[in-house]
């Protein structure tokens, strides 16, 4: 998690970084709630990829919360987790209000 602050704490001021990969890092679900955190804040990230990373329904809930924020993102990678049927549903609900979002995937996540 401490690597995953630092990282969150810089994606917060930077405004060049388009694309962020943290695919198969054990971010965790504190990592993960800082970076859903710093993309409330951050406006140049188009797309971010959370691939295997032992995601479940909780870790859903932190980028729903930040998808509803975020005017930047145009892709999220989310594939390979374990967001089951109540991470999806708190996705979908983000997607409702989501102005950005144009590509979106969730392969692999046990969702029925």
């Amino acid at each position: 998690p401490d690597g995953a602050k630092e990282i969150a704490n810089a994606l917060k001021e930077n405004d060049s970084l388009t694309v962020l990969i943290l695919w198969k890092t054990k971010i965790g679900d504190e990592g993960v709630k800082e970076i859903a955190d710093a993309l409330k804040f951050n406006t140049s990230l188009t797309s971010l990829s959370l691939k295997s990373n032992e995601l479940g329904h909780e870790e859903a809930k932190e980028v729903a919360d930040a998808l509803r924020i975020n005017t930047s993102l145009t892709e999220i990678l989310l594939g390979y987790n374990y967001l089951g049927p109540e991470g999806a549903r708190e996705i979908a609900d983000a997607l409702k209000v989501s102005t950005s979002l144009t590509s979106l995937h969730l392969g692999s996540n046990h969702i029925e």
